[in-house]
């Protein structure tokens, strides 16, 4: 049972990483940015996830720079992710963005690297790299993100480090139940990107009547939903209310029954790119 915000799921190589965080995609570097993270580190938020493409990471850097100053903490209270984005894949080139990405981010190390999508031909190299940075202890734990099974099962093959997490888009209109089973036969900790679906499911009729039985909002039931499901999430807000209102999961649960009615919400539908078909 997850009680508390900074409650954390340990990862199958000791690693613990909060079930809850802030993802900041689409959040502008500068004062957007710096805003929501030290928004979200007051409000209890341990877990910031950011990547190389979305070009926030010094913003991010800074942000964390001051709340760790502002709320009395040390930089391993938090858990930091970045990913490596698909023009940098291949090896020595992985190895340099990691760099790159330490260096804006003003940080010794990274608690999370991700290998952003499975670009063909280039993520088994990737994640080579990936696994020296590992055994090198210049990140603390590696994983992928956009992974499906077929790419999971490519990239184990030669794997000397299975990846602790695989990031991908998860809600209740995409419950990835194929990616999901394979996460957890092989200890794998899945984690949900886009777990409101960019906002279409705010408005659902079955959603809205759990909610309405919890006296809770439907992003406050999906989010409870994911914890239920064994699944990490990282809602993106720049709003103080609704970074605040994301984490206020912890005093209701869902029922079995109504867990089952929002499985049912599955149609396999997609807010974001298939990772088979991308061409960026």
């Amino acid at each position: 049972m997850i009680n508390h915000l900074q409650d954390t799921t340990k990862l199958h190589n000791g690693v613990e990483m909060p079930w809850l965080g802030l993802g900041v995609f689409k959040v502008q570097e500068g004062p957007e940015v710096i805003e929501a993270v030290k928004t979200a580190i007051r409000h209890g938020y341990r877990s910031i996830d950011t990547a190389a493409v979305y070009k926030n990471e010094e913003g991010v850097g800074q942000a964390i720079r001051e709340a760790i100053e502002e709320n009395g903490l040390k930089r391993e209270d938090l858990f930091i992710t970045s990913k490596v984005w698909n023009s940098d894949q291949g090896y020595d080139s992985t190895i340099e963005a990691y760099e790159i990405s330490l260096r804006k981010l003003g940080l010794d190390y990274l608690d999370l690297y991700l290998v952003h999508w499975p670009v063909k031909g280039k993520y088994k190299e990737t994640w080579r790299a990936l696994e020296t940075l590992y055994k090198e202890e210049k990140v603390r734990a590696i994983g992928v993100s956009n992974f499906k099974v077929h790419h999971l099962e490519d990239l184990l093959e030669d794997a000397t480090v299975t990846p602790m997490v695989n990031q991908v888009e998860y809600h209740p209109q995409l419950t990835q139940t194929e990616v999901k089973a394979f996460c957890e036969q092989h200890n794998i900790r899945l984690e949900a990107w886009s777990p409101l679906a960019q906002g279409q499911l705010l408005d659902n009729p079955v959603l809205s009547e759990i909610a309405g039985t919890h006296g809770k909002s439907v992003a406050q039931v999906i989010i409870r939903w994911d914890l239920q499901n064994g699944v990490v999430t990282i809602p993106k807000s720049i709003n103080e209310n609704r970074i605040a209102e994301n984490a206020d999961v912890f005093d209701f649960q869902l029922t079995d029954e109504e867990m089952e009615r929002i499985n049912q919400l599955n149609e396999d539908k997609r807010v974001g790119p298939d990772p088979d078909h991308i061409d960026f």
